[in-house]
């Protein structure tokens, strides 16, 4: 029932190259390190295709959060006894090992409950500083936690929300970017990488044009980080954000990493505990960046796990992880091209992509195949994947997405080729 593991190629073949077809093996990096993927789903292997969504936990992680439990349970910045130092020291050390991963000092990271919750605070957080009619600027292909945030600002704040048209490619209308941004726009918020196209943004490109118009530049790098060698300063953004479960850590954690500067343009958004200087009956005054940002007990046993997620990708380094997401996505786009009657989003070149590819079968609805895929063992994602105008745009309701991990093989993509095939029989088509 299971797949061979493998770490490498074996003596005498070609490793991966990136390259659907240049390489005669590209079994999983680390494959075996991910414990739920040992389990069957009806009776077969289980093929996990949908790490978009959230990725699987190495061994590492889930020991280090089941330790934290064990051993070191207490709350964080508040006790002065050994439970609470620890606790707040693994907190404060994932924090630390954040900013090493990004290429930042701890201080410019808040840790927030997820991609979702730091764009609600970035949003809230700017909104005593705009006033009505200034705009801000978005693309069609952002993932609903990157639009609604913003509309809802808008609508509260009377501020305008433009946004960058995308072309029947999956990529951005840049030409349009001249248009519109202007000496009114704010703020820009993209996603690094589409979670439905797979489109890798140029957001140091776009950035700088934004910069020049004195705007903020907001990028969601939930599909991005961890899976595609990137530095905070590289992309020359104000503001990132991403989650810990699809970068092979828990749920429930995220994070906000930003410029001195701009974070301290942010106002909190909630207020409460630890995240003070001094209160009294009538008034209030906040801590020190990042801690201000954090009223409340934060996940700190995620906190405590999610470094071994980064060990993890570290030890694999993620010029390989990025090469194997690049040859798993060739092969995937190669296999459903010749397959034949699907529709596949995004651009053509696995190296312009993200680990994911997302298709429409007209002869069987996406919820269909995913049931049917399922049934063999084969886990993908169907539905607007919170792409909602996205998919309007592309004109379906829904699509099927398949997207990798670390622990993916081609054999994986045989396996979903081999389901569609057999939803198609059981449709009569």
């Amino acid at each position: 029932m299971k797949r061979a593991k493998s770490l490498a190629a074996p003596a005498g073949v070609k490793p991966c190259d990136g390259q659907a077809g240049d390489c005669t093996h590209c079994g999983p990096v680390f494959g075996e390190r991910f414990p739920l993927l040992e389990r069957t789903v009806n009776g077969r292997r289980l093929v996990y295709l949908d790490s978009a969504a959230t990725t699987q936990k190495p061994g590492a992680v889930i020991a280090a959060e089941a330790r934290y439990y064990r051993l070191h349970n207490a709350n964080v910045h508040r006790g002065m006894h050994t439970l609470g130092v620890e606790a707040t020291d693994l907190y404060e050390g994932c924090r630390a090992r954040v900013g090493r991963f990004l290429g930042l000092p701890a201080e410019q990271v808040v840790v927030t409950r997820g991609a979702t919750s730091a764009l609600n605070l970035v949003a809230g957080g700017l909104a005593p500083t705009l006033k009505p009619g200034d705009e801000i600027l978005i693309t069609e292909m952002e993932h609903h936690a990157n639009l609604v945030p913003w509309l809802e600002l808008a609508r509260r704040e009377g501020l305008v929300v433009r946004h960058i048209p995308v072309t029947d490619g999956g990529e951005l209308e840049l030409a349009r970017l001249p248009e519109l941004l202007n000496g009114r726009t704010r703020v820009v918020a993209l996603t690094h990488v589409s979670n439905v196209l797979g489109t890798i943004n140029p957001v140091a490109e776009i950035a700088a044009l934004a910069r020049r118009r004195g705007a903020l530049v907001v990028v969601d790098a939930a599909q991005s980080v961890g899976h595609l060698p990137l530095a905070f300063d590289d992309l020359d953004c104000d503001f990132l954000v991403f989650s810990a479960h699809k970068t092979y850590g828990p749920m429930g954690l995220g994070f906000l990493a930003g410029r001195a500067e701009a974070l301290e343009r942010l106002h909190p958004v909630e207020t409460g505990g630890e995240m003070i200087e001094t209160v009294t009956m009538e008034s209030a005054t906040w801590a020190a960046i990042p801690q201000r940002f954090e009223a409340g007990t934060p996940n700190v046993a995620a906190a405590a796990a999610f470094p071994a997620a980064l060990d993890t990708i570290d030890e694999a380094t993620i010029e390989r992880l990025r090469q194997h997401e690049i040859s798993l996505t060739a092969y995937a786009l190669e296999r459903l091209q010749a397959k034949g009657g699907l529709t596949i989003y995004g651009p053509r070149d696995a190296a312009r992509r993200g680990g994911l590819v997302a298709f429409h079968d007209p002869m069987v609805h996406p919820h269909d195949m995913a049931q049917l895929l399922d049934s063999l063992g084969v886990a993908v994602r169907a539905g607007h994947h919170c792409a909602q105008p996205l998919h309007r745009r592309l004109g379906v309701v829904a699509t099927s997405r398949a997207s990798f991990g670390m622990y993916n093989a081609h054999d994986d993509i045989d396996a979903l080729i081999d389901g569609i095939g057999y939803a198609r029989s059981v449709f009569g088509a």
